[in-house]
C-alpha cells in the first residue's frame, strides 16, 4: 500500500515560471549555479544553491548557507511572482525530450513508507550530503525539491493520466534552454488516484536517495520537538514525482580514472581480449569502452561467478575485475582516483577530460536497465554508487511543499 497525498503547493505564477524554475541542486556546482542565476533574482537556485549569494569560497556546509537558503525561500514566497494554492491538489508532470515523453503524478509520499521500505532504496547515501539536505529542510521548514520515484503500473494509472490530460488545460507548459518541455496539470479531484496508489505495493527510488533520507531525518527531528505529534503533520510527507517504470529512461553513468600505471594497457591485455579502435559507446550489456592514449578500446567483461542481481551489473563487473584488482579502487564513493560523468554529457566529455590532462582514462558504460534496478531493489540489495543516470531531470521550483 503506497500513500500518495495531495498538498497545498506554493508555485510560481505561470508568467513568471521561466524565470523561477531551475535545474536540480545536484547536477551543477556552485560556479555553474552562479552563472545560471546571473540576472535572475527570482531563480530557484537562490534557494537550493544559496551559497551563490554569499562571499566567494564560502563552504556549502557553512551555517550561513542554511540561513541564507531559508531567507531566500521566504523572500521568494512573499514576492509577487508566487502563489499558494487555496486547496490541496495532486499534479501531473510530463517531460518531453528528443521525442520521448514520460508522465507521472506529483504529490506527497510518506516518511513512514520510506522507513518501512515500502519506498524501496537501491543506493547507499553519503553522510555529508545527507546532513546537508537535512539541515536545509529543517532550516527552511520546507522540502525544496521533489524526488523521482517509479512503480509497476498494475492499476493502469498511466491510462487514467492520459485520459485526464486530454481533457484538461495545463497550468504550465514551457520548454527550457536544454530543449526539454515541462507540462504540468492540476488535479483537484484526487480520491480515485489516491485509492489507486493505495493498491500499489511498492514505490521505488529512481533519483533522490539523499532527499528521501533527509526528509525522514527531518521528520524525526520535528516529531521529537512536538509533544502532540500524530504522524499526520505535513513534515511527515515529502514531495515526489512518480512515474511508471516503462516510461523511465536511464543513460549510462560513465567514469574517469585520474591516474593509471604506465603499462596499464599491457596489464589489461593479460586479462582481457582488447578490441582496438572500438566505438565510444558499448554496443551491449557486458561490454565497456576505455579511452586512453587518444584511442578507444573495447573490453568484454567476464560473466559473474554469482547469479545475484548486483553481481550481474556491469558497474559491479567493472569494480570486481578492473577497478579494485588492477587500480586499487576499493570504494568508488570515497576514492579520489575516480570521478563520474553523467551520460547526458556524452562520451565527448570523457575524451575532453583525458585529452586536457584532467584524467588518465575514460570509461564508457552500457546503461543499467530499469529491470536491473527493480531486481536489485526487490532483492533488498544495493547498487554500486553512480549506477544510473536518469534523463530528463525534473525542474525544481515548480511546486514547493512547506510545513
Amino acid at each position: 500500500m503506497a500513500i500518495v497525498k495531495p498538498f497545498k503547493a506554493w508555485r510560481p505564477k505561470p508568467e513568471f515560471a521561466p524565470k523561477v524554475v531551475s535545474v536540480p541542486y545536484d547536477v551543477i556546482n556552485t560556479t555553474e549555479a552562479l552563472e545560471l542565476a546571473e540576472g535572475k533574482p527570482n531563480s530557484y537556485l537562490h534557494v537550493i544553491r544559496p551559497e551563490i549569494d554569499l562571499p566567494k569560497n564560502t563552504s556549502v556546509y557553512d551555517e550561513s548557507v542554511y540561513v541564507k537558503g531559508s531567507e531566500n525561500l521566504s523572500k521568494l514566497l512573499q514576492s509577487e511572482v508566487m502563489l499558494q494554492e487555496d486547496n490541496e491538489a495532486l499534479y501531473i508532470y510530463r517531460l518531453e525530450m528528443d521525442g520521448r515523453t514520460q508522465t507521472g503524478f506529483f504529490g506527497c509520499v510518506s516518511v513512514e513508507d520510506y522507513n518501512n521500505d515500502r519506498i524501496v532504496k537501491h543506493e547507499l547515501t553519503r553522510p555529508d550530503k545527507e546532513d546537508d539536505r537535512t539541515k536545509h529542510i529543517i532550516t527552511q521548514e520546507a522540502h525544496p525539491e521533489p524526488v523521482m520515484l517509479t512503480f509497476r503500473d498494475s492499476e493502469n494509472i498511466s491510462s487514467s493520466i492520459d485520459e485526464f490530460v486530454e481533457g484538461s488545460e495545463p497550468i504550465y507548459d514551457l520548454t527550457t534552454e536544454d530543449d526539454i518541455t515541462h507540462t504540468i496539470w492540476k488535479v483537484e479531484k484526487t480520491s480515485s488516484y489516491v485509492e489507486a496508489f493505495a493498491r500499489i505495493q511498492n514505490l521505488y527510488i529512481a533519483d533522490g536517495h539523499h532527499r528521501c533520507a533527509s526528509a525522514a531525518r527531518a521528520a524525526e527531528k520535528f516529531a521529537s520537538q512536538n509533544p502532540e505529534h500524530t504522524g499526520n503533520e505535513s513534515y511527515n510527507f515529502f514531495p515526489a514525482v512518480i512515474f511508471p517504470t516503462e516510461q523511465l529512461h536511464i543513460l549510462a553513468y560513465n567514469r574517469v580514472v585520474l591516474s593509471i600505471p604506465d603499462n596499464f594497457l599491457e596489464l589489461l591485455g593479460e586479462k582481457f581480449e582488447i578490441q582496438k579502435k572500438a566505438k565510444p559507446t558499448p554496443p551491449k550489456k557486458g561490454m565497456i569502452s576505455l579511452y586512453l592514449n587518444d584511442n578507444w578500446y573495447g573490453i568484454s567483461l567476464k560473466a559473474p561467478r554469482n547469479d545475484d542481481p548486483v553481481s550481474e551489473l556491469d558497474v559491479s563487473l567493472l569494480q570486481d575485475q578492473i577497478l579494485e584488482p588492477m587500480l586499487g579502487i576499493k570504494d568508488q564513493r570515497t576514492d579520489p582516483n575516480i570521478d563520474f560523468v553523467g551520460g547526458i554529457r556524452g562520451t565527448d566529455e570523457l575524451e575532453k577530460l583525458v585529452d586536457n590532462g584532467e584524467a588518465a582514462m575514460g570509461i564508457s558504460m552500457y546503461p543499467t536497465s530499469i529491470e536491473e534496478l527493480l531486481a536489485v531493489s526487490d532483492a533488498g540489495q544495493l547498487m554500486p554508487p553512480k549506477s544510473t543516470w536518469f534523463e530528463p531531470k525534473l525542474r525544481s521550483g515548480f511546486l514547493i511543499h512547506t510545513f
